[in-house]
C-alpha cells in the first residue's frame, strides 16, 4: 500500500539523486561548466583568498651587487553570503489516499510533481546566472486593470509568483505581492497578473517585477560581474581596478555591428594580453547567435560542432564552444575563462527535513502535504578582469 512513509523514502532516495544530477548540469552548457564546491565556506559566508597582481621580489643585478628586495605576493578578500534558494512541491491528501491501492499511480503522481519542480527550479537557476543578483525581472512601463506593459518579457514565464517593487530600493508595494502571472503577451510585451486590478497609477513609472520575496537574495550573476563601478564581494572596483571585466560596446553611429572573428580575436587577445586569462566558453543572445551563423555562411565553408558536458552541443570558434541562452541580454555576448569560476555550495541541494526525519509535511491548516528543496550557495568569478562582454552586436 503507497502511504507517507512510501512517498517520503521515494523522494530522499530515488528523487533526490534525479533532481540534484538535473540541477546541476542540466540547467544550461554554463552551468555545467562551473566547478561547484564546498570550499571556503564559513558559517553562512564565502570567505575567499584573492591573490592578484605578480610576486615583486624578482630583479637582475651585478654580479657581485644587492640581491632583488623581497615582495611577496599581493591578497585581498572575497567575501559574499550564501544564498538560500528553495524550490517546493505540494501534494493534496485527497491525491495520495485516491493513489493508495494503485502504485503506478502514485509514481505518477509524483513524476509529474518532480518534473514540475526541475523545470521551474531550472528556469529560476538559469536566469539567476545572467542576473545581477538584484532579482528584478523586467521595469513596468504602464498598467490597466490586471495588465502590465513591461520593457522585456525575457525572465517572465506563464505561473510565476511575482511582487511588484519599487525599482530603486525594492519596496513592495502594498496588495501586490505574490501575484502570479496567468498570460504573457510576448509580441507586445504585456503580462496578465491574477488578483484584484491595479490600483496605483504609478506602476507607469518607477516599478519592476521580482519573483516573489526574492529582492535582492538571488545569485550574484554575471550582470553583477560586468559592471565598471560599485563594489563587487566587498571589494571597491575604483580601488581594485582589476575587478573591472573587459567590456566594449561595438555599436557604430547608433547602429549595431555584425558579429565577426576579429571582433571576438580581439577581446580574445585583449584578455589574454591584459591578464594571461584564456577564454574556453562563449554565450550569446539567440539573435546574436544567428548573427554570427551569418557570418559563416558569408565567409566559412564549414562549421565546426562540438560536444560539451551535459549533452550540449554547439557551433565554436577555434575551439571554443559558441553557445545561445535565452537569458542573455539582446545584442550581447559574453566570452568567459569559466575556470575561473565557482559555485561555492554547504552542501548539494537537499531535502527540507523536520526533526522527524520526514521531508513530507502538513502544511498548516491544509488537508496538503509538502516537501521543500533547499540548497545555499552563490558564485564568485576569481579574475573579473579575465572576463569580456561585447555589446551592440547586430542580430539575425
Amino acid at each position: 500500500m503507497v502511504t507517507l512513509t512510501t512517498a517520503d523514502n521515494a523522494l530522499k532516495q530515488v528523487y533526490l539523486g534525479v533532481v540534484t544530477e538535473q540541477l546541476n548540469t542540466g540547467v544550461n552548457p554554463l552551468l555545467a561548466k562551473i566547478n561547484q564546491t564546498t570550499s571556503d565556506v564559513w558559517g553562512k559566508e564565502i570567505r575567499k583568498v584573492a591573490p592578484y597582481g605578480i610576486n615583486g621580489g624578482i630583479g637582475a643585478g651585478d654580479e657581485d651587487g644587492d640581491l632583488p628586495t623581497a615582495a611577496g605576493n599581493s591578497y585581498t578578500q572575497f567575501v559574499l553570503d550564501l544564498k538560500n534558494l528553495y524550490g517546493k512541491i505540494e501534494i493534496s491528501d485527497k491525491a495520495v489516499r485516491a493513489s493508495q491501492s494503485n502504485a503506478g499511480a502514485f509514481v505518477n503522481l509524483l513524476n509529474a510533481e518532480m518534473e514540475g519542480l526541475i523545470k521551474a527550479s531550472s528556469f529560476n537557476f538559469g536566469r539567476m546566472l545572467y542576473g545581477d543578483g538584484s532579482g528584478l525581472l523586467a521595469t513596468i512601463t504602464a498598467n490597466t486593470t490586471t495588465t502590465l506593459t513591461v520593457n522585456t518579457v525575457q525572465n517572465l514565464v506563464e505561473g510565476m509568483l511575482i511582487d511588484i517593487v519599487a525599482t530603486s530600493n525594492g519596496a513592495a508595494v502594498s496588495g501586490h505581492t505574490a501575484r502570479r502571472i496567468t498570460s504573457i503577451d510576448r509580441a507586445n510585451k504585456t503580462v496578465t497578473i491574477s488578483g484584484a486590478a491595479m490600483t496605483a497609477s504609478a506602476f507607469a513609472s518607477g516599478y519592476s517585477i521580482c519573483v516573489q520575496g526574492s529582492y535582492g537574495k538571488e545569485l550574484t550573476g554575471l550582470g553583477a560581474i560586468f559592471k565598471n563601478s560599485g563594489s563587487l564581494y566587498g571589494l571597491s572596483r575604483s580601488t581594485y581596478n582589476w575587478m573591472v571585466p573587459y567590456m566594449k560596446d561595438i555599436t557604430n553611429n547608433n547602429a549595431t555591428t555584425s558579429i565577426s572573428d576579429i571582433i571576438m580575436q580581439e577581446a580574445i587577445d585583449k584578455l589574454d594580453e591584459t591578464s594571461s586569462s584564456q577564454v574556453d566558453f562563449i554565450v550569446c543572445s539567440f539573435g546574436v547567435k544567428r548573427g554570427y551563423q551569418v557570418y559563416f555562411d558569408t565567409f566559412r565553408s564549414n562549421v565546426d560542432i562540438l560536444e560539451l558536458g551535459g549533452g550540449y552541443k554547439s557551433i565554436s570558434y577555434n575551439g571554443i564552444p559558441v553557445v545561445s541562452d535565452r537569458f542573455v541580454p539582446a545584442n550581447t555576448m559574453y566570452l568567459l575563462n569559466t575556470k575561473e569560476f565557482n559555485l561555492h555550495q554547504l552542501c548539494d541541494w537537499q531535502w527540507l527535513e523536520g526533526e522527524d526525519g520526514r521531508v513530507l509535511k502538513q502544511n498548516q491548516g491544509k488537508p496538503t502535504y509538502s516537501a521543500t528543496l533547499v540548497k545555499y550557495a552563490d558564485i564568485i568569478c576569481d579574475q573579473p578582469f579575465g572576463q569580456a562582454k561585447i555589446t551592440g552586436i547586430t542580430e539575425a
